[in-house]
């Protein structure tokens, strides 16, 4: 058996969907069969689904894997086919993949390594494997192998081809399970993973996915789970195969397909020859004590193999982060949407950065969506939205699909009104303009006849804004709720950092699409946006009337001027204490040192007084950032205490370290 067609699977998967899940796997594995694929990766726990959370300790959840693994073997026929599923031994649950060939379980391998840092939890739910051990499990009443196994399979013994796996983590620490597996003689090595986005993390994967073909000469295949599984990861899919230290096919990354396949063919006696040749090579000299042979007819491999160019232009772009933010935007809008059977989105639009922001990127989701999966199938996926189908085109989809609200107040300024609607208009939603300014003179007087006292700006001024934004609530609510779609909150992270947004007020709302996001990005974003605009897709030039104004969020009189800079600092500094203090847990002093350095054109004292302000908000807040509704999760190093960065809500509150930074 010298030349062999492999294929990476990516799958839009949902937790506990059996169905569902199961269909999409079917759909993968006939067009694997049909391109002549011998061996098929699919993503990590993909019968499952990844997120399933607490429900993996539910003892039925392994039940139904296996029924549904059970149902696919017939579709296995002449092909080996690995599939990740929960699996129960010894009383532990462990993470693992199904190998399944001609009809038949062949063995069962676990997840050495488990992923329990950042927005991963796997140590909660699973127990890792430990190197070098094998046991058997019963799968359908047939007993197995199970543990860390290899797999040489082949029509004899001496025509066979060994593969086994790194299952996700296993391939991101230092003892890689890899190099154990290429010593025992793989000539392909599986990574069925569910590696969720994050800006800059596709480098890293080149790197693990090439040097593991390189270092341990063989073919390396990766697999990922694609689109918003379970609320707020992100999967980017982007299958890879790589051989000989290069990658040979590449798929394509934050698409709207429900599955992709990937394939490349390989030459196993090639690869064979050249690790012969290598003088590092060390060899184990006693046999994998996993070792799973088996009788296969491995088909005839094709030639063709898919391009091992990017998959996008836009992946090649100057501006690839801006484009990586708007395809996992919209495509995690899109998935949320759908999965939440919701009928659409309802927006408070106050024409400023950050609800401009979330109705754009909706907009950008209809025509990205329309564009990949035309008009028939768009309206599939979105069969449960009621009157979709008067819809003619991507204009009047958006209406259908979209509602913004301006809520204006005594303190709203023409200029924002005149944006909301502007923007609406561009995007093409539904607008709506709904005044707000009778309830809150209305909460104002009712509170001020509790008091015995009229509230005043000059005693109350916090108290006086803070009724402005929540008094916008009940109504935008109530419009969503006579809709029934989805309320999006529009806080972001700059603001989430400081509090600086009103609970039950701005911050309302079912889903927070930006609040992983930074305030400096936003601008950023939207600027290119009016001025360029994903490719493909081109610019909005309608959003000048946002992109030219300053940050304010219209809460005091309009005499006042009032800035968000003015009342926090510059946004590009909050961001970057942001990042020293949270993310480098660095003291106050250390922050101000570097900060001393970075930007000498601002006062020594100007920037420690930031520094305090910053921590002060900080730690006063918590409570506010852990009732932020859900956000989608873009940077590996954000603010949400449920899937990144855990802080006490009562704490000391850095007092003497901050009087540590000044001399």
């Amino acid at each position: 058996m010298n030349r062999i067609t492999l294929a990476a699977a990516v799958l839009n998967q949902t937790p506990l969907d059996w169905d569902g899940n199961q269909q999409r796997i079917l759909a993968a594995i006939r067009h694997a069969r049909a391109a002549q694929v011998g061996l098929l990766c699919l993503p990590e726990l993909c019968i499952t689904g990844y997120g399933c959370e607490d429900a993996f300790h539910g003892p039925d959840v392994v039940v139904q894997a296996e029924r549904v693994l059970l149902e696919l073997l017939p579709e296995t026929h002449g092909l080996v086919v690995c599939l990740g599923l929960p699996r129960l031994h010894h009383r532990a649950l462990f993470n693992c993949v199904a190998v399944v060939a001609d009809g038949r379980v062949l063995g069962c391998v676990a997840k050495q390594h488990l992923a329990g840092d950042g927005i991963h939890y796997e140590p909660r739910w699973f127990k890792p494997w430990h190197e070098g051990s094998a046991a058997t499990t019963w799968i359908g009443g047939v007993e197995v192998p199970f543990g860390d196994l290899l797999f040489a399979l082949g029509p004899q013994a001496q025509d066979s081809i060994r593969f086994g796996f790194e299952i996700c983590e296993d391939a991101w620490v230092a003892q890689r399970p890899g190099a154990r597996l290429a010593a025992h003689g793989a000539d392909v090595i599986l990574n069925p993973s569910a590696s969720h986005f994050a800006f800059g993390k596709l480098a890293v994967r080149h790197r693990f996915v090439t040097e593991g073909s390189r270092a341990y000469g063989c073919a390396y295949v990766y697999a990922n789970l694609l689109g918003n599984e379970a609320g707020r990861a992100i999967y980017d899919g982007g299958a890879l195969i790589a051989a000989g230290g290069a990658i040979v096919a590449q798929g394509g990354r934050l698409g709207f397909s429900a599955w992709d396949l990937t394939t490349a063919t390989v030459d196993i006696a090639s690869a064979r020859s050249a690790q012969a040749r290598s003088a590092s090579f060390s060899p184990a000299l006693g046999e994998h004590p996993g070792l799973v042979q088996a009788t296969h007819a491995w088909p005839a491999a094709r030639v063709a193999t898919s391009p091992a160019i990017p998959a996008s232009a836009w992946e090649a772009s100057p501006t690839l982060k801006e484009e990586e933010f708007t395809r996992a935007e919209t495509l995690a809008l899109f998935d949320y949407l759908r999965k939440s059977w919701a009928q659409g989105f309802v927006v408070s639009l106050s024409g400023g950065c950050d609800s401009t922001a979330v109705v754009s990127l909706i907009g950008l989701m209809v025509r990205r969506a329309l564009a990949e999966l035309g008009e028939a199938e768009f309206r599939v996926r979105l069969a449960h939205v009621a009157g979709l189908d008067q819809a003619s085109d991507a204009a009047a989809l958006t209406a259908r699909l979209l509602t913004t609200v301006y809520q204006g107040t005594a303190n709203s300024s023409q200029t924002t009104r005149a944006a909301a609607q502007q923007v609406a208009a561009a995007i093409g939603a539904t607008h709506r303009d709904l005044e707000v300014d009778g309830f809150v003179r209305g909460y104002t007087e009712a509170v001020g006849r509790a008091l015995g006292r009229v509230p005043t700006w000059e005693q109350d001024d916090l108290a006086l804004q803070n009724i402005q934004a929540r008094a916008r609530a009940p109504g935008v609510w109530m419009i969503a709720n006579l809709e029934n779609k989805l309320l999006l909150a529009t806080s972001n992270r700059s603001e989430a950092a400081v509090g600086y947004a009103t609970m039950d007020g701005d911050t309302c709302g079912g889903l927070s699409p930006i609040a992983g996001i930074d305030k400096a990005f936003l601008r950023q974003w939207l600027a290119w946006l009016e001025r360029h605009g994903p490719l493909g897709l081109g610019p909005i030039p309608a959003l000048a009337c946002v992109t030219t104004q300053s940050s304010t969020p219209e809460l005091r009189p309009l005499a006042a001027a009032q800035h968000s800079e003015g009342d926090l600092m510059p946004f590009p500094i909050l961001d970057r204490i942001e990042r020293l203090a949270i993310r480098d847990k660095l003291p106050p002093r250390d922050i101000l040192a570097q900060l001393v350095v970075e930007h000498p054109q601002h006062p020594r004292a100007r920037l420690s007084a930031w520094i305090r302000h910053f921590t002060t908000l900080w730690c006063r807040n918590q409570w506010k950032r852990e009732r932020f509704a859900p956000a989608f999760h873009l940077d590996d190093e954000n603010l949400d205490p449920k899937t990144w960065c855990r802080f006490p809500i009562l704490s000391g509150g850095f007092r003497r370290e901050l009087g540590e930074m000044d001399p």
